[in-house]
């Protein structure tokens, strides 16, 4: 009996174990309502309570959401909820060294409509259109149409257009303050500042280097405000800048070149103090960039620089010990290669010593100098001193340079003197810069950079009795060779001209010519580099029908360097020795 009682209460004590325990709050509100035990007027107090809470909770949601949109009218999340548009980024000013503003920020209204609010779309697209004519009435009817939250009409209006929509007083159509970026020196520094687009985000230039440096992710999360940003302050200097446009727009002019380039480069520090590429652009208007003759030749153009070359396969020799400032090169005969012969413009047909290979730009004399390094060494030495690499600066525009896929004999006689190997202007000057400031070289820079830091960076590359040399020579060519119409009186000038045929059809062309110049200031005690170029001068009366840099480069160069010495800060120097005595001396005395 015992047993049979146990069996029969065991499956109400796994029932009253295994039911589920109600929490305490519960069974307080269900007691208060459900219980019939309870009073009815405490029920009904009790309900009504509840309902006064759960409104009141609702209430004050819908007045806190109210105060915000009184307090934050043009909040961007209460604009622009549900939109696919982007807001115009805040972006930091930029200035040149001296402080002086290149691009800033300023508010401008842009016209949006939220289309849920509309009463007559109709109505709306007819007055928009007509204070506004260059609305497309079907894209606007389409937007005003849609059952989106919002929807730009117009990007970047006058105030004059505000002021006339306003009057309209459509409902669901307002304005909102953007960020637009403004360039007050417009084409003067358009390619080395670049543009923004329409949501003021860099796509160009220096402005596209802030967006890949982090600005464009610190916006998305909300950090790039306008108070939160500090300049960013350039190397180049704007009276510079100014100064060089306004010579090359000139030489341009003159010699009725289809474009025109020069930069000035700080050979201790690597700082770009001024680049100019004509014809330029108004970033005010990036669409004009789109033009192919607008491009950036400097750092985007690739081109065989011609003679220039021979400076840095003159530094290869010396510097490989298979030459001396002594060294001659027998340039009596041609070079023949199969069907091509390798000859002098300004022939000698004689023997030709170091110095007068440079002085007489003499093909020959480099391309003898080269095969005395070897293929491989000058394949190596290029590659040393960043001929065969993509040139990186802050800029995102680099061009790669165009290097032969077989490099034998023939290349490297062709290369010598500036044939076979194309590379940026900008690529090949800071070579150059090694070769003046004592063998370093130095990364160019569109930023402020200190000595000291510049010369954290940088390689050496050239013994400093090479630099000294090469020194020597490029004054000695201002003396007394093609770079004499680049002397300037008192500032010492040193250069090499190059002139290089185009290339046209697949074959050298003889009419179609880059010229280009490469000056350094001052010779004895290197500060800056100079490079001019023009694409495609021509020949004048006063030329004497010659087209060659010496004519044209060369005295356009010496016009920029007699307007930029007193702004850099080059104190004139008159009655020096020449290169010989003043140059060579301090090197025989170094040793």
């Amino acid at each position: 009996m015992s047993d049979t009682t146990a069996e029969a209460n065991q499956p109400a004590d796994d029932a009253q174990t295994s039911a589920p325990r109600v929490p305490l709050l519960r069974r307080i509100t269900q007691t208060l309502l459900y219980n019939q035990n309870v009073d009815r007027v405490r029920k009904t107090k009790a309900r009504i309570g509840l309902a006064i809470l759960c409104f009141a909770l609702i209430y004050t949601v819908i007045a806190t959401r109210l105060v915000l949109f009184a307090v934050v009218p043009d909040s961007h999340a209460a604009r622009r909820v549900g939109s696919s548009d982007a807001l115009a980024t805040a972006r930091p000013d930029i200035v040149d060294r001296n402080g002086e503003i290149l691009a800033t920020d300023v508010k401008v209204p842009s016209l949006f409509a939220e289309p849920k609010r509309l009463i007559d779309v109709d109505e709306a697209v007819e007055l928009l259109t007509a204070v506004i004519p260059d609305l497309d009435t079907s894209e606007l009817r389409d937007r005003l149409g849609s059952k989106r939250g919002f929807a730009w009409l117009k990007r970047e209006i006058k105030p004059k257009t505000q002021r006339e929509v306003h009057r309209l007083g459509i409902p669901g159509v307002g304005f909102l303050n953007e960020n637009k970026r403004v360039y007050p020196n417009g084409r003067e520094i358009s390619h080395l500042i670049g543009h923004v687009n329409i949501d003021n985000q860099g796509i160009a230039g220096i402005e596209k280097w802030l967006d890949n440096r982090g600005l464009a992710d610190l916006h998305r999360a909300g950090f790039a405000s306008d108070r939160q940003q500090e300049p960013i302050e350039l190397a180049v200097d704007l009276r510079v800048q100014h100064a060089m446009r306004d010579e090359l727009a000139a030489g341009a002019e003159k010699f009725k070149a289809k474009a025109a380039a020069g930069v000035v480069l700080d050979v201790r520090s690597g700082e770009i103090v001024a680049m100019v590429s004509y014809p330029d652009y108004d970033p005010n208007n990036p669409k004009e960039a789109l033009d192919p003759n607008r491009i950036n030749r400097l750092t985007t153009g690739v081109f065989e620089m011609g003679s220039t070359f021979k400076a840095l396969t003159v530094a290869m020799a010396l510097d490989a010990g298979k030459a001396t400032l002594n060294s001659s090169f027998d340039a009596r005969a041609s070079l023949r290669y199969g069907k091509f012969a390798i000859s002098d413009y300004h022939a000698q047909h004689r023997v030709l010593t170091v110095p007068e290979i440079f002085t007489y730009s003499s093909n020959i004399g480099a391309a003898k100098m080269a095969l005395a390094v070897g293929v491989e060494g000058h394949k190596a030495f290029l590659r040393k001193i960043g001929q065969l690499d993509r040139m990186r600066t802050e800029l995102p525009e680099s061009a790669e340079p165009i290097v032969p896929k077989r490099w034998g004999e023939l290349n490297t006689v062709t290369i010598s003197f500036g044939h076979g190997l194309s590379v940026a202007p900008l690529q090949a000057l800071m070579a150059f810069g090694a070769l003046m400031n004592g063998g370093n070289l130095i990364p160019p820079t569109f930023l402020k950079r200190s000595e000291d830091e510049a010369r954290a960076v940088a390689k050496r590359v050239l013994k400093p009795e090479t630099s000294v040399a090469m020194r020597y020579l490029m004054r000695l060519n201002a003396e007394k060779g093609s770079g004499a119409k680049a002397d300037v009186a008192g500032y010492y000038v040193g250069g090499k001209t190059g002139t290089a045929e185009k290339v046209v059809g697949g074959r050298y062309s003889k009419t179609k010519l880059l010229c280009d110049f490469i000056a350094v200031m001052p010779s004895d005690d290197p500060r800056y580099l100079v490079l001019i170029m023009l694409d495609e001068p021509q020949p004048l009366p006063e030329t004497h029908g010659f087209a060659t840099a010496g004519w044209n480069a060369a005295p356009t160069a010496a016009k920029v360097i007699a307007r930029i010495a007193p702004m850099l800060g080059v104190k004139p120097r008159f009655d020096l020795p020449p290169a010989d005595r003043l140059i060579l001396a301090t090197m025989k005395t170094g040793r």
